[in-house]
């Protein structure tokens, strides 16, 4: 990977997917800096003199931090302290400087997110979603069900944090905030020395003077601090050094790197811990019902006692599950009645609902036959309360086997994000590049600019460049080149791979939040929080299922009870100790139990969650689960071919003069022009220039300036150097300018396209000077995915702004029919849209700032991770190992998912379906067969349990196709 200038230093290497965000920091204490920053698009910017001239009239406004303009895409990255200067000011003084700004903020939205607590099914997700998104200033909400998280757009000035976490309480969950914005760039700190509130105050001022911090927030019981900060300015090290300089007298402070366990896991971990002991604690009182009102009975005499009458018909047994009940019903049963409290309170219902109803149902017609048997001498009666403690029972083992699976679903992610090593070796060089000193610290203490050494073996802690050294690494983890990379000083090395032998010297560019590892662990995480659009389907039969589900079970109450009362069935139909109404109740009972819909919410999210997390440990990075959804449906894949089928790194073979032009001037021109442009056949005819014209005589690395310089989208670019127009690019560029093309030159022309090569004309003054025939060698492994495709009922069209002669040649070389050659940008996106009105469903896959358009207009768009960061923003998939055969691991795992996602409605309704009918009594007429509410309980938790680890079997697939590299 090559070093592309100041931007690449600055940026990560995979950008966010909103094109415009704003970052914001927790509320600092009185006298802190709080620092906002935002993105946005700048027209017009043609050369790093056009960035540096924003640069510098930006960073000439009072309270601008920093400011890097991007030449290649004209990206603005601004940070600046909003008491001093507002984000509308920075807009106009870009204006004012001559330029468009596309993409900014009307208004500051800051984004946080919250971890949800107490959602069951699809329509607590629901509630919470409504609940937010109907709060005063929130712009947008979503809400993961299987995350258990929102992610929460809210305007600053209209609302805060408190509002937003006060308006999820008051729908009846709990709330707790993750972290405001993206504040990932903070350090967890372990105080030594700290005894007194004034120890602890003097180190937190020092901290909040410091020059680069931007929050501080200290846990005084525990003796530990957090401190968020730019790391532009500032970074670990210096903070524990500021902490050890605040030591005064006999008071010595110091620090070390504390490292807290994920907030993630640790609720998980706490989740789980909760349903394991309300599930315990539910059987200690539970067994000795079940076992007093269905075992002892059966094993007479050992069952006798239970019949001793206490007082009339009240008998030991029944007091006995009476009193082991009420705690399991009203103690560890306490979260069913506050769910449904808060759920009817909304006018919703939910499994909470279902549950109170179910239990309650079943206790309250126990607690009156104990009442009757206690005051009647006469009366017959069977208590149901086994029911009820063994319901409640029951669904609290299916939760804590639920939590415990669910767990499993992000183990793809967490493998991601260990992948980097816990500890580098920092080094200190002198003037002269010799090592004075080594010491081996933790990875988190690494500051932006700190040079470390990678010996044979180790792994990269963070990404950086070499400075010093040569070896080969092994970047299969980010390339899926199984081959090692030559790195020698000036290369980029990335965090997490694997140094093969030399040892080399690397200067930390990227780190914490920035790495490329951190931008792919949160792509995933924020794919695994969108909802699919199938999930809308889980959200409407949710909305009518609840209230159907206690009509039907109070039907088949007042049916059965109606049918016993007119004697429409059999006496001996109803089993012994039961009277007509105990048998219609179990019936209802039963019904209302079975039918709850709680897996229907997590059908699809554990689904989505499970593929994102399989698709990028195995290079495929999919940008949410509208995205998954899209891909099972293409049709149609639409090829750029510069960097995408072919190698992407074009090398001149061969030039010719024309019009007695020297080859000196022939370069010279040439190199100056090219010089402006960022396409891959100007940089590969600038390189081999600069060689040519070292060869004849010029050794000066001087380059003229160029005036006028236009570019053409898909035909080449032009500009005045001198006194000379000149113009560099393909025939349609000459003809556009009125330069004739004489009979010799379209002989050339014709020969390199026949050899599938590209012909770059230079002409100077209106006439043709010379040519280049650069050639782009094909990806080995593009026919293979062409033919796969082909062989799944894929069609494969190329879309290039290359010559008809080179992409007809290509075309035929990897097995495509339908080409479509010198096409600008916006004729990419014209044909994408022309298959489309054919009624395919169309993927585009590029990797130039020229597929944007076209990757904006297909179903799907699929980047190609070494491309340019425009076109990863703009695609929903990122290919972040630029191999073809991933687009075919895209689609395939897209199939695969949608096909398990079905599956997972079948286990969520089908034991529902199935079981309804039963537990109604549809069979007990003619096989006596009943279903206890007891044993629907158990269906009803095995549901969720076999939906999520249906989504778990995802964790087994492996990639359909596997080209051998060379």
């Amino acid at each position: 990977m090559e070093v592309n200038g100041k931007f690449d230093l600055n940026v990560p290497l995979l950008e966010p997917q909103d094109s415009v965000t704003v970052n914001i920091y927790p509320p600092s204490p009185c006298g802190v800096e709080k620092i906002k920053v935002v993105k946005f698009q700048i027209k017009g910017i043609e050369c790093a003199s056009c960035s540096n001239s924003v640069e510098s009239v930006l960073g000439k406004l009072n309270g601008i931090r920093s400011v890097v303009v991007s030449s290649m895409d004209g990206q603005a990255v601004v940070k600046y302290m909003p008491e001093i200067v507002d984000s509308k000011r920075i807009k106009e003084t870009v204006e004012n400087a001559g330029f468009q700004v596309e993409g900014y903020p009307d208004q500051e939205i800051e984004v946080c997110r919250l971890k949800i607590k107490g959602m069951a099914c699809t329509s607590c997700s629901e509630a919470v979603e409504r609940a937010l998104s109907d709060a005063d200033g929130v712009k947008k909400a979503v809400v993961g069900l299987a995350l258990e998280e929102a992610k929460v757009h809210f305007d600053p000035n209209v609302t805060n944090l408190n509002q937003i976490i006060k308006a999820v309480e008051d729908a009846g969950f709990e709330a707790d905030l993750i972290n405001p914005g993206n504040d990932v760039n903070k350090v967890h700190l372990k105080l030594d020395g700290v005894h007194t509130l004034e120890d602890a105050n003097t180190i937190r001022t020092a901290l909040e003077l410091a020059v680069g911090v931007n929050h501080v927030d200290m846990d005084m019981e525990e003796k530990k601090i957090t401190v968020s900060y730019d790391p532009d300015v500032t970074g670990p090290r210096s903070l524990i050094k500021l902490i050890r300089e605040a030591s005064t007298g006999l008071n010595s402070y110091d620090a070390s790197l504390y490292v807290p366990p994920r907030q993630r896991d640790l609720d998980h971990r706490n989740e789980i811990h909760k349903y394991k002991n309300q599930f315990l604690w539910s059987c200690l009182f539970s067994v000795p019902v079940l076992v007093f009102s269905m075992v002892l009975p059966m094993l007479p005499p050992y069952g006798d006692w239970l019949n001793y009458r206490i007082h009339n018909l009240l008998t030991v047994g029944m007091l006995l599950r009476c009193i082991l009940c009420a705690p399991v019903q009203f103690i560890i049963g306490r979260r069913f009645y506050v769910g449904a409290y808060h759920a009817l309170r909304r006018k919703s219902a939910n499994m909470d609902v279902l549950v109170a109803v179910g239990t309650n149902a079943a206790y309250i017609y126990s607690l009156y036959i104990l009442l009757k048997s206690l005051t009647s001498l006469d009366f017959e009666g069977q208590d149901f309360f086994e029911t009820s403690a063994m319901l409640i029972s029951f669904i609290l083992l299916g939760k804590y086997l639920e939590i415990v699976a669910k767990g499993k679903t992000s183990d793809a992610l967490a493998k991601l994000s260990e992948l980097a090593p816990d500890t580098a070796c920092l080094v200190t060089m002198d003037g002269s590049g010799n090592i004075i000193s080594e010491t081996e610290i933790s990875t988190q203490l690494i500051q932006r600019n700190d040079l470390f050494k990678i010996v044979p073996g180790a792994k990269v802690p963070v990404d950086g460049i070499v400075i010093d050294g040569q070896s080969y690494v092994n970047e299969s983890m980010i390339t899926g080149e199984a081959k090692p990379v030559t790195k020698r000083p000036g290369d980029k090395v990335i965090g997490g791979t694997s140094n093969e032998n030399g040892c080399i010297i690397v200067k930390a560019t990227h780190v914490g939040s920035e790495t490329a590892l951190s931008q792919i662990v949160q792509l995933v995480e924020a794919a695994q929080l969108a909802r699919a659009p199938v999930q809308k389907l889980a959200d409407q039969i949710s909305r009518f299922f609840v209230p159907t589900v206690v009509a039907a079970a109070f039907i088949t109450w007042v049916a059965w009870f109606v049918t016993g009362v007119a004697g429409l069935y059999p006496k001996h139909w109803i089993p012994k100790a039961m009277d007509k109404f105990e048998l219609a109740l179990q019936f209802g009972i039963s019904v209302v139990v079975v039918a709850c819909p709680c897996a229907l919410g997590l059908a699809t999210p554990t689904a989505v969650m499970v593929a994102t997390g399989k698709g990028a440990s195995l290079g495929v990075l999919i940008k949410g689960g509208a995205a998954l959804q899209k891909a099972h449906k293409v049709k149609a894949v639409v090829f750029d071919k510069t960097g995408t089928l072919t190698v992407g790194k074009p090398v001149v073979v061969s030039t010719v003069l024309f019009s007695g032009v020297t080859m000196k001037e022939l370069c010279d021109m040439a190199i100056a022009i090219e010089a402006n442009s960022e396409h891959p056949l100007a940089k590969a005819v600038a390189e081999h220039a600069k060689v040519q014209r070292k060869k004849h005589e010029s050794l000066a690395d001087h380059v003229e300036d160029v005036k006028d310089f236009e570019v053409h989208p898909g035909a080449g670019v032009c500009g005045k150097v001198g006194e000379k127009i000149v113009l560099v690019g393909n025939k349609r560029l000459l003809q556009v300018h009125s330069v004739p093309i004489n009979y010799e030159v379209e002989e050339y022309i014709s020969g390199t396209e026949k050899l599938a090569q590209t012909c770059v004309l230079v002409a100077i003054d209106g006439k043709v000077a010379g040519a280049f025939a650069v050639t782009d060698p094909v990806k080995p492994e593009a026919g293979h995915v062409i033919r796969h495709l082909q062989s799944m009922g894929v069609t494969s069209i190329m879309v290039t702004g290359d010559n008809w002669g080179t992409a007809t040649a290509i075309g035929r070389e990897v097995g495509i029919n339908q080409v479509f050659a010198e096409t600008d940008p916006i004729g990419k996106a014209g044909k994408i849209k022309e298959i489309q009105m054919k009624g395919l469903t169309v993927a585009m896959v590029g990797d130039g700032i020229n597929d944007s358009p076209a990757l904006v207009a297909a179903d799907v768009g699929m980047a190609i991770g070494a491309g340019t960061n425009v076109a990863i923003e703009a695609a929903d998939i990122v290919l972040i190992k630029s191999n073809l055969e991933d687009v075919v691991t895209a689609i395939d795992l897209s199939q695969k998912t949608m096909s398990k996602i079905r599956l997972n409605y079948v286990w969520a309704l089908g034991y529902n379906v199935l079981a309804m009918p039963i537990a109604a009594g549809i069979l007990f007429p003619f096989t006596g067969i009943r279903l206890p509410p007891w044993v629907a309980g158990a269906c009803m938790a095995a549901s969720s349990l076999s939906v999520v680890c249906s989504s778990l079997l995802l964790q087994s697939y492996k990639k359909p196709l596997n080209v051998e590299r060379i």
